[in-house]
């Protein structure tokens, strides 16, 4: 395989690539975005998870906020990997908090992991260039 034939491939990935990562992307989004929704329009919803955190109530919109603009981030093409990286922040203190009070595997901790992972797979199925970044296995040999 020449480097021409490589760099296409890594440009051009398979429609059912493309496809699953579309769609794993919206479901992150969707995910992000109610839960954003939440913090944002219901903020007595959480009143009781963000003093067993140790956050002021308050901060509950400030975290939405954040939440919201990350995933909007992610959501368009130009800025989706920015909105990546600042999600995989946001959503490392989530399991971060958890871990600080005691909870290890707690279910919010797999669910946060989870959708990060699910937020990354789904630019490297769809983006060449997350793709030639983040390189799955070593150069192959001819």
């Amino acid at each position: 395989m020449n480097t021409t034939t490589m760099i296409s491939d890594l440009n051009n990935p398979s429609r059912a690539a493309l496809w699953t990562g579309r769609i794993l992307g919206a479901l992150v989004v969707l995910a992000l975005l109610a839960d954003a929704g939440v913090s944002l329009f219901a903020p007595h919803l959480l009143a009781k998870n963000m003093e067993e955190t140790g956050f002021p109530t308050g901060l509950s919109v400030v975290v939405g906020g954040i939440l919201a603009i990350s995933t909007v981030l992610y959501a368009i093409p130009r800025t989706s990997v920015l909105g990546a990286i600042l999600l995989t922040g946001f959503l490392g203190g989530a399991i971060c908090t958890h871990l600080r009070m005691g909870e290890m595997g707690s279910p919010p901790q797999i669910v946060s992991l989870l959708l990060g992972v699910a937020a990354w797979a789904s630019l490297y199925l769809r983006h060449g260039t997350v793709r030639a970044l983040l390189p799955m296995t070593g150069p192959q040999r001819d």
